[in-house]
């Protein structure tokens, strides 16, 4: 088997369900958010992971614990899976940004590149560093189902630097539910994402018109 990345987003929080913007502010899980990730965790550990990193906010860290529990895997965390650095938009919702940085907010919006908040980190910061702190994690080895306990647009980051996607197109990449996963696989064909915002164990992708089957000559 080759690498396996399960990238796990944080269960709900208060600011979540107010439309507020996070990024480094550091809001726990409410109790909805709590049941999530409990709820997620067996369903993940019915796959067998082999290790668990996580941003070192507490809603990833407790999202991420929920599966400490089931496994007895150990979590190590790594400030660079944080959420992205939203700079001035943190704290406010998006109704509240759109009446003082419209113009901004809606280039972000749209996949430009520009910093978030103003002040904050750009997509490609943010992609860099969580393609980083995976790669990091996997240096020289093989056969891992890693599980990476993050953050939606921390996630969407990931995806699209793995994918080698332009960066403007990193926004039509759909966003991840609270505790729902995405999957990457690594193949002769390079990184695909085989599961997205999915909440249940992943089923095979049947049909050789899928273009999913790999001939075994070539894995």
């Amino acid at each position: 088997m080759a690498n396996q990345i399960i990238l796990w987003r944080h269960g709900q929080t208060d600011w979540n369900v107010a439309n507020k913007f996070q990024g480094h502010t550091d809001i726990p899980l409410n109790d909805v958010g709590q049941f999530q990730a409990g709820h997620a965790a067996p369903l993940i550990a019915a796959m067998n992971p082999t290790a668990i990193i996580a941003s070192d906010l507490s809603r990833a860290q407790s999202t991420a614990h929920a599966l400490v529990k089931l496994t007895g895997l150990e979590v190590t965390t790594d400030a660079r899976l944080r959420e992205t650095n939203c700079g001035n938009w943190e704290g406010l919702t998006g109704d509240e940004i759109r009446k003082v940085d419209l113009d901004n907010l809606k280039e972000w919006s749209l996949g430009g590149d520009n910093p978030a908040g103003g002040i904050g980190e750009r997509r490609s910061e943010v992609g860099a560093r969580g393609f980083a702190a995976i790669s990091d994690f996997l240096k020289d080895k093989d056969n891992q189902r890693l599980v990476v306990a993050t953050h939606g647009g921390t996630s969407r980051a990931i995806i699209g630097t793995y994918l080698d996607l332009p960066i403007p197109y990193w926004s039509r990449i759909g966003g991840l539910s609270n505790a729902q996963w995405s999957i990457l696989d690594h193949s002769p064909k390079g990184w695909l994402l085989v599961e997205h915002n999915a909440g249940s164990i992943p089923e095979p992708v049947y049909g050789e018109e899928s273009g999913a089957v790999i001939p075994d000559s070539v894995r």
